[in-house]
């Protein structure tokens, strides 16, 4: 949980202005009361339901997908594309709990003054009924031993023999061979990420490789005439953020991602990219409405595409898109210009996408009650970056189309249905990839190198 910066609250009016040409609103409601709406609005699709779309698009392109093998160093955030079967029995060998001695019946024991049992090797001989021979913790358990004593709990006189401190029970500190598993046991299901804990026990199982999903690979087309690489803004140029920004987030949400590159307000520039790729989705910002260089819904009719998303209804973000192009198929997802607008759009269609893509599971829901009001659009969703503390969400500052500086403090964006949320109301919580891995103590990016 963040508690670094502070909890201001939800600014009490909506960041309806300084939408950049991806954002522009349009004036007015859904119904037929009240002012006109804007033409685009008619077919935006209502926030819940173009998630489904991007996770149908997801799963049907997956299908079409067959699993590959890797290696376990490259196995990790990865999803298992069938049952983990136990390769050979676990442990393989009686081996010994603690260190200490291995005894045969019961005691005293006489103690072999020379032997011993190590992990790593074959113990030497058979032990008889009274013997003890020190052994160390994970090693073979010698044929004929019916114990293990601790050596905490043992002591040896001088006349070379072993006594127990405490009661000795056959079997006790001995792990039996396939205590954990037999060979052939399934360990984990088809569909289980794999974690550190998972690769060790791949490992511990006899496993080389693992069979998993692709990675979805991801190009990111940062469009526009107007952004700065380094440097202070000037002179009407702004710094790009979303190019630092994206290729990170879609790794943490599971995406091998081939590059970022920029591409000027030029269609046939635009048009070679997306064609050109070789990624299963491409991810552009900015371009997505109706202005004079805004080229992304051209170049999608020259190149014959499947609009499945054109505009959402939430806000901030509502111009994004998303498409089939063909061949695979593969998918543009096309963000808003603005920063808080893209994070939406990552959120929106990418997320579910790329998810299903990966052969994810959908996240557990949950809902949070907010600490304070939230206010709403009139008729669409909005997400609003929030702070998770104790049993509650706390709306932050900072939350405009354009502003990046609440996200970056948040744990998670709020769903706000239209109209807002009182105080004490529960919200569904979408959680940041960063936040979630976290909190199931999963560390994802199995597609980072």
């Amino acid at each position: 949980m963040k508690e670094s910066v502070p909890d201001d609250g939800v600014d009490d009016v909506l960041a309806l202005v300084g939408r950049s040409r991806a954002e522009a609103p349009g004036p007015a409601t859904d119904s037929g009361t009240g002012p006109a709406s804007h033409p685009e609005r008619h077919r935006a699709t209502p926030w819940p339901e173009a998630r489904a779309v991007a996770a149908r698009a997801g799963a049907k392109a997956a299908a079409g997908r067959p699993p590959v093998r890797v290696p376990l160093g490259q196995a990790l955030g990865r999803v298992l594309a069938e049952p983990l079967h136990a390769l050979t029995d676990l442990p393989s060998f009686d081996t010994s709990a603690m260190d200490g001695w291995a005894v045969a019946g019961p005691g005293p024991w006489r103690i072999d003054p020379d032997g011993a049992v190590l992990a790593g090797h074959a113990p030497a001989g058979t032990l008889d009924d009274g013997d003890a021979v020190r052994i160390a913790t994970g090693a073979r358990v010698p044929s004929g031993a019916t114990a293990v004593v601790r050596s905490e709990h043992a002591r040896a006189d001088t006349a070379g023999q072993l006594h127990a401190r405490h009661e000795v029970v056959p079997g006790q500190d001995i792990r039996p061979r396939g205590q954990e598993c037999r060979s052939g046991d399934r360990l984990l299901p088809a569909g289980s990420t794999v974690t550190p804990a998972f690769l060790g026990l791949a490992a511990a199982a006899g496993y080389d490789e693992l069979t998993v999903h692709p990675c979805p690979r991801v190009e990111v087309l940062v469009l526009g005439d107007e952004l700065l690489t380094s440097g202070l803004p000037q002179e009407g140029l702004i710094r790009d953020a979303l190019g630092p920004m994206l290729g990170p987030w879609l790794r943490a949400l599971g995406a091998e991602v081939l590059g970022t590159r920029r591409v000027g307000d030029d269609a046939d520039a635009l048009y070679a990219a997306v064609t050109g790729s070789a990624a299963d989705v491409v991810v552009t910002t900015g371009g997505t409405a109706a202005g004079p260089v805004d080229h992304v819904h051209p170049v999608l009719a020259k190149a014959g595409a499947t609009l499945l998303v054109d505009g959402v209804k939430v806000r901030p973000g509502h111009p994004m898109l998303l498409a089939e192009l063909g061949r695979g198929p593969r998918h543009l997802v096309g963000l808003p210009g603005n920063p808080l607008a893209a994070v939406s759009g990552l959120l929106t269609l990418a997320e579910p996408l790329l998810r299903t893509l990966a052969g994810r599971p959908v996240p557990e829901p949950y809902r949070v009650p907010v600490r304070e009001e939230i206010h709403g659009h009139p008729y669409d969703t909005r997400l609003v970056p929030v702070l998770l503390r104790g049993d509650e969400a706390a709306p932050l500052h900072y939350n405009g189309p354009a502003m990046l500086r609440g996200i970056a403090a948040a744990d998670g964006m709020a769903v706000v249905p239209s109209g807002g949320a009182r105080p004490g109301q529960t919200l569904d919580v979408l959680d940041l990839p960063w936040t979630a891995a976290s909190a199931q103590g999963e560390a994802q990016g199995g597609c980072f190198t």
